[in-house]
């Protein structure tokens, strides 16, 4: 049986040479001029696009677990901060969601499983020795709505974004329905 990699690489080749990846030709800057930052979620993957009437090229969308700014100076605001300034956005949405992963993540069970899947004691304790506080940097949210509208405040705040709409929505990963949690209007 072909591992994973064999058969991305298999349906890769069949799909160049039939240019399949015609119907997806556009530019690097977005259409519509907004940026999107969104969880990861697999549910999200086709239906956010879809509850939004976006299609390729319209956004750039930054997928992040949680769809959260969690640091004003990493690399979730470094790619924000590119899309306004040198991909044209103008406006900005981070999009959370119900049931998401990040929801009362737990750090001490996620400690379990770097543990379980190889990771030793010593590592961890490497990390924390060296300054990182592994509680905070694994914590999740409790409300996703709360979520949201911290991700908008780092991100109006921020000292390098312009004076742009920055909005907050939540959606509802089974049927696609959209609120309004922030109007950056």
């Amino acid at each position: 049986m072909p591992n994973l990699l064999s058969q991305i690489m298999e349906y890769n080749r069949s799909f160049v040479e039939e240019q399949k990846y015609e119907p997806y030709l556009t530019s690097k800057f977005p259409d519509r001029k907004f940026v999107i930052l969104t969880c990861m979620d697999t549910r999200l993957i086709e239906l956010l696009p879809a509850s939004m009437n976006i299609k390729n090229g319209d956004v750039k969308m930054i997928k992040a677990a949680g769809g959260v700014v969690s640091t004003p100076f990493g690399g979730i605001m470094r790619s924000i901060i590119v899309a306004i300034y040198e991909l044209g956005a103008d406006e900005v949405l981070v999009i959370g969601h119900h049931d998401c992963g990040m929801s009362h993540l737990n750090p001490e069970r996620v400690k379990e499983k770097f543990v379980a899947r190889g990771i030793k004691e010593e590592t961890l304790k490497t990390l924390e020795f060296s300054g990182l506080n592994l509680e905070r940097w694994l914590r999740g949210f409790e409300d996703v709505k709360e979520s949201v509208k911290s991700s908008v405040n780092i991100i109006k705040n921020h000292p390098l974004v312009p004076a742009i709409p920055v909005h907050g929505l939540v959606i509802d990963p089974s049927t696609g329905k959209l609120d309004v949690i922030v109007n950056g209007y």
